[in-house]
């Protein structure tokens, strides 16, 4: 089965105009320490990396499959997600975490936990947590396309830092079809996301 997505993936990558390295050969781990994704449990791993430089090397995309494992007194899980990262001159974003919101979270927002809303877009609203410290830079960062993105698409989370932005679905592989529908997600989002927009 992993020859099989080994073939299919480099398949992939050459329909997407993108190289494939079977392991992290370029560090990304390194670049991305500071997201909460890549803090959680250990044996943390990103191996089938297909990346791709666009522009004048203003900006870089990479699409690669991470695993973790979290473990307790007697028992260990481990998560697999397909993660989108770009890495982009043209992006720069506040610190943010936003993921699906759930109902503890709305437990926590009764007792003061912080979910920035939007008015204008309730169901976003109501389907995703939106957490960072500069809540009036991070309002300003997204704009209507993006949160009408988000109400469309249900389960994603994204992150964003800087130059930097991470999409992923918690626990989520993609197959190997799914792939280029996801790069097309990742490039949109960081398009309406950019400093000069779309």
């Amino acid at each position: 089965m992993a020859n099989d997505r080994t073939a299919q993936l480099k398949n992939t990558a050459l329909q997407l105009g993108m190289k494939y390295s079977p392991e992290d050969e370029w560090g990304l781990l390194n670049l991305l320490k500071d997201f909460q994704l890549f803090r959680r449990g250990h044996h943390r791993k990103a191996t089938h990396l297909l990346s791709r430089q666009i522009g004048m090397l203003e900006t870089e995309a990479n699409i690669f499959d991470y695993h973790y494992t979290i473990s307790s007194s007697n028992s260990s899980r481990t998560f697999k997600q397909t993660v989108f990262f770009v890495h982009s001159k043209k992006l720069g974003l506040p610190q943010f975490l936003l993921k699906p919101e759930n109902f503890f979270h709305k437990i926590g927002q009764l007792l003061g936990m912080q979910d920035i809303d939007f008015e204008a877009f309730p169901e976003f609203s109501d389907q995703y947590l939106l957490r960072g410290e500069d809540e009036d830079y991070i309002r300003s960062s997204f704009p209507p396309a993006a949160l009408q993105f988000f109400t469309v698409e249900k389960n994603w989370s994204l992150e964003g830092l800087n130059y930097y932005l991470v999409l992923y679905q918690k626990n989520r592989l993609l197959t190997p079809a799914q792939i280029i529908d996801f790069y097309k997600k990742g490039m949109y989002l960081h398009d309406v996301l950019a400093s000069d927009g779309p």
